[in-house]
């Protein structure tokens, strides 16, 4: 990324000092490495302590989508969709507009997923079918999956196709940019009340092992310091993806 990513900040945002530079760079880093890791401790920890993954022919075993795929979808990809105007900093705009809508559609794509095998987890359930929405994670899930979608929506109208006038885009950018955080960080708390009740669900039961309540709280925590750093990059002004020069050009014209 040289040339065209993040460490090319002075030329694409003004004069940035050096150890700004540097800040961004390790916290990024990290953040990936947070992020990749909360993927690999989840797919671990539904496989070995779970018992991997089946589909309707066996429904205790088709839930473990559900925790998976929600946080690749609504943290780990919606995290990395919000990153890209941080990250390609001197690549046109609108690649990167195309990058964040495809992430947040591969995002869309496990959040369908994810509650397919939980709906089916409890109606399926033998001999019982289970109750839906009962529980605080499932009204703060269903709140922030409908959030997702309207937001997905009014972004790709107002700033894709067919595009929204200047002046309205202006007018919508800080509350598109408020809402995207506000519903990334409702995910993310959404993801520990569910390990949470998960984890009090398997105490009840005579076979828990303490190893995996440890466990499911490491996930939690690596959970809490992604979404901590990814917040951090976002919003710290220094690290804001200012125009290139005939993106401001472009838009002179149209005002």
């Amino acid at each position: 990324m040289e040339k065209g990513g993040y460490s090319n900040m002075e030329g694409a945002g003004g004069d940035v000092p050096a150890d700004s530079v540097q800040y961004f760079t390790a916290s990024l880093g990290m953040s990936q490495a947070l992020g990749i890791l909360s993927v690999i401790l989840t797919i671990v920890w539904t496989c070995y302590y779970r018992g991997g993954f089946a589909w309707h022919d066996d429904v205790s075993r088709e839930f473990n989508y559900h925790p998976l795929f929600m946080i690749l979808g609504l943290v780990f990809f919606y995290a990395e969709a919000i990153l890209v105007y941080r990250v390609f900093r001197n690549v046109t705009k609108l690649y990167v507009k195309i990058l964040h809508a495809s992430l947040h559609f591969l995002a869309i794509i496990f959040v369908i997923v994810a509650l397919k095998a939980v709906f089916d987890s409890h109606n399926l359930a033998k001999p019982n079918p289970q109750p839906n929405l009962y529980s605080l994670h499932s009204w703060m899930g269903l709140c922030v999956v409908l959030l997702f979608g309207l937001q997905y929506v009014s972004g790709f109208v107002s700033y894709l196709f067919p595009k929204i006038n200047v002046t309205l885009r202006q007018w919508y950018m800080p509350i598109h940019i408020f809402f995207g955080l506000t519903i990334f960080v409702g995910a993310v708390a959404t993801a520990l009340m569910g390990l949470t009740e998960k984890l009090l669900f398997l105490r009840a039961s005579p076979n828990f092992l303490e190893a995996e309540g440890t466990f499911i709280n490491i996930l939690g925590l690596l959970l809490v310091v992604f979404a901590v750093l990814v917040v951090y990059l976002v919003t710290n002004p220094k690290y804001k993806r200012q125009p290139l020069p005939e993106e401001e050009m472009i838009q002179l014209s149209q005002e």
